[in-house]
């Protein structure tokens, strides 16, 4: 980001270089004039990505990495949470005096490292920042046998919530999603989350290679019977960059799908699972206010190889990522972890807010798209209008709601929002 150009000369000037780029942690730099006017900030998360899994998943388009290279070499989980810390240090100007309210630990399979590295991190976390006393401290966790025996230890270095990547209860669709449990194994690491956690998470995936709709229904019956507090129902896609892209498996056909979507919505009604979110279903108060946040077009800080951040300041929102390499990352976290940073446009903010607000099933209210974006309701009034009129948007005075044919066809939603 200090990269010097050559300025060019005018006739009878002498060429000189150009002013440095400003540096990322540069707050001056971000608090200058602009055309947004923002009247306060948004609530403020922490996000820290932890890279390495035991084995890439074909699906997997997140930045993730095998916890031993070619050569047998381990993971350097020490040298990684001291370059977390630096990093976290380095982005402390871009967030003075700002309290964090949640942090979310993901991956990569985090529940690789060990417990007391977990404590490392978050001790690491409260000494630097000011956190909520009742903040939100999410991990990510296989079910894999190992990882479930450390889910008490988990819990008292301070993580709240565990997040599981279950996937399926079903052996062979495991199988054909690389995952390296099983079903028994799935089925103990929910157990055991629910003795040490009073809340977590378990994540399901439907639409998988060979599904039937009795398939799904096995699977939903299965979480439902464990009484999970919340759940996060994804439908397969095939990522691009990924292994499932290149060799694409046989999915359920697109009516199928939605049957299945339809039968997970039901049944979770059933036993109090409401749905707040578009793959996401929990009982009352046990909504996750990480994720709420992202959808909420909060702010965030991201921390780690490839991480994203999304903050404001009072004329502008910026966006950051994080060197995606683990190895590049490790060098430079300490001086230069960014990779990238920019400037989220008038025109964009429009559609990048709805990107997030209309996930939500009860929408968002317009003076939160004022707070979050600082601008009029006039620059998304057309938009809603035709969201309307094409039964994809509810209005209610100030609130706006996607209608359920609207979370259906949520893309088609979203694409209204897009700039001219």
């Amino acid at each position: 980001m200090s990269v010097r150009e050559v300025r060019v000369a005018w006739p009878g000037q002498r060429p000189g270089p150009v002013p440095e780029e400003p540096h990322w942690s540069d707050v001056a730099h971000w608090m200058r004039p602009g055309t947004l006017q923002l009247q306060g900030l948004p609530p403020l998360s922490l996000y820290i990505h932890l890279p390495w899994c035991l084995k890439k998943c074909p699906y997997c388009d997140f930045n993730s990495h095998e916890w031993r290279d070619p050569a047998g070499t381990a993971m350097p989980e020490q040298a990684y949470l001291a370059a977390l810390r630096a990093d976290l240090e380095a982005s402390l100007p871009l967030i003075w005096g700002r309290a964090v309210h949640s942090v979310f630990i993901g991956g990569g399979t985090p529940s690789l490292f060990s417990p007391e590295s977990i404590d490392r991190l978050l001790g690491d976390v409260r000494a630097l920042l000011r956190l909520d006393a009742d903040a939100e401290i999410t991990l990510e966790a296989n079910p894999g046998t190992f990882e479930k025996d450390r889910f008490h230890a988990f819990r008292q270095a301070g993580v709240t919530r565990l997040s599981i990547g279950v996937q399926s209860f079903n052996d062979s669709h495991l199988k054909a999603l690389g995952r390296v449990h099983d079903r028994a194994q799935a089925i103990a690491a929910v157990e055991e989350a629910a003795k040490a956690f009073d809340t977590f998470n378990l994540d399901l995936m439907y639409a998988l290679p060979g599904q039937s709709l009795a398939d799904c229904e096995a699977d939903v019956s299965t979480a439902l019977d464990l009484a999970p507090p919340h759940i996060s129902i994804y439908h397969l896609t095939l990522e691009p960059n990924t292994y499932f892209a290149k060799y694409p498996p046989a999915l359920p056909a697109d009516d199928d799908a939605y049957a299945m979507l339809d039968l997970i919505t039901e049944r979770t009604a059933k036993v109090g699972l409401n749905r707040y979110e578009v793959s996401a279903y929990a009982r009352v108060r046990h909504h996750s206010r990480h994720n709420t946040n992202y959808w909420k077009f909060g702010d965030y800080l991201g921390i780690g190889a490839g991480a994203h951040s999304k903050l404001s300041f009072a004329h502008r929102v910026v966006r950051q990522v994080r060197i995606r390499d683990p190895r590049l990352y490790l060098e430079r976290a300490a001086q230069d972890p960014v990779a990238s940073v920019s400037e989220v446009s008038r025109a964009d903010l429009p559609f990048e807010y709805m990107l997030n607000a209309l996930r939500l099933v009860d929408g968002f209210a317009l003076q939160d798209f004022a707070d979050r974006t600082g601008l009029p309701f006039s620059a998304v009034q057309g938009a809603i209008e035709k969201g309307c009129a094409q039964g994809l948007l509810r209005a209610d005075g100030g609130q706006i709601a996607p209608t359920i044919r609207g979370m259906d066809f949520l893309s088609d939603l979203q694409a209204l929002f897009l700039p001219d």
